[in-house]
């Protein structure tokens, strides 16, 4: 049975190209955040990179807003083992594939002459990383095999609860106010508790109890959505509703606003995104070349990181430069030429090939329409 009815008496079209397309802009958001630490230009002058970073709390609301649209449409429950092998398939083979490289090379760098601090990248936590349960409990440090891969396992953390989420999303669907508000709630209980026991603001957490951070938003995303299910704007009002959240938006990263701020503006972003779709209204965001963009982003976000350290240490090796050397702007532009291009065959010739394979032996033959309907759950979700 088809865990959802026929896309076109849902309530929002089927594809929700601009909350694909914006992917990309939110990795290299990240991207940028993580480059920035390394360039020359001067402290203070990257407001809105410095925020940049809050992109991943904005792809935990698209996560619960896009699967809410692939699966908690009928009344029938979740088929749950075809849920999470999709889920599986969807996250795992890139990232398998970045952290084998990882380790490749670890454990060429002493052949090179290339010195690792001791302990830092260790058994216990590659196993963690595999497994993707690094960011379930308490740590004192990061775990440095894929800094970005905390945030899959929080994205696999809610996959697994994701049973709990529907019965609750299918229970209040009617009163999505009710979702908003208990997300909100949720949000601000687990930032007092996590600022009384680390002191940070949740959206700080990371491999630390990082998945403390995706359950409120990813419930927040399941209540935008039924929320936006009601609503039917024009064109004209879907156009200034998606201009005036992402200025709003964009104007609290430029500005400092607290971490948590942004957060809260980060949902109606996300909602006026797919109430442009809706209203069929098309912007640069369904361009095709930003449809691959998006498709793309997960690899781009995933890969940039262990470039950087490549980069920075073949660059010292080279060079002869300390470990804290600055960047400059056309090495930094280098970089991310080589890391775009790095993105776009992974996702090329590992993400894409390796999940169509799973979902091919997992599944089978599907129907054409569940066939399209696991392509497009892969939209704005996860990164």
């Amino acid at each position: 049975m088809s865990e959802r009815t026929d896309p076109a008496a849902g309530p929002f079209p089927d594809r929700l190209d601009p909350l694909t397309g914006v992917r990309f802009f939110l990795a290299l958001g990240v991207v940028l955040f993580h480059y920035q630490l390394q360039w020359t230009l001067p402290e203070g002058a990257t407001g809105l990179l410095n925020r940049a970073r809050l992109g991943v709390d904005i792809f935990f609301i698209l996560s619960g807003f896009i699967l809410t649209h692939v699966y908690l449409q009928g009344d029938q429950p979740v088929n749950y083992r075809r849920f999470i092998a999709a889920r599986f398939a969807r996250i795992y083979p890139a990232h398998l594939f970045i952290l084998l490289a990882m380790l490749l090379l670890v454990l060429a760098a002493p052949v090179l002459g290339i010195g690792l601090e001791p302990g830092r990248f260790n058994p216990a936590d590659f196993l963690a990383t595999l497994f993707l349960v690094q960011a379930w409990l308490p740590r004192d440090g990061m775990v440095l095999w894929n800094g970005p891969a905390w945030s899959l396992s929080a994205e696999w953390f809610v996959y697994l609860a994701f049973p709990a989420y529907a019965a609750v999303a299918l229970r209040f669907r009617h009163r999505p106010w009710m979702l908003v508000a208990a997300a909100t709630s949720l949000f601000i209980l687990l930032d007092a508790i996590y600022r009384h026991w680390f002191g940070s603001v949740l959206p700080r957490a990371e491999d630390n109890m990082g998945v403390l951070r995706i359950i409120p938003e990813f419930l927040l995303g399941i209540g935008l959505y039924y929320l936006g299910a009601r609503w039917a704007p024009s064109p004209r009002v879907a156009i200034v509703g998606a201009v005036g959240a992402t200025a709003l938006l964009l104007l609290a990263m430029q500005i400092g606003a607290d971490d948590r701020l942004i957060v809260a503006a980060s949902g109606p972003f996300v909602l006026a995104l797919a109430l442009l779709a809706k209203a069929g209204v098309r912007t640069f965001l369904s361009h095709p070349v930003a449809i691959f963009a998006g498709e793309a982003s997960f690899a781009l976000y995933l890969v940039h990181i262990p470039i950087l350290m490549v980069w920075r240490n073949a660059a010292q090796a080279i060079g002869g430069w300390p470990g804290d050397y600055r960047m400059g702007l056309l090495e930094l532009a280098a970089m991310l030429a080589v890391t775009l291009a790095a993105a776009a065959a992974i996702y090329g010739l590992v993400e894409r090939p390796s999940r169509q394979w799973l979902r091919r032996r997992t599944f089978g033959r599907m129907p054409d329409a569940d066939a399209r309907r696991t392509v497009h759950s892969d939209q704005g979700e996860p990164f």
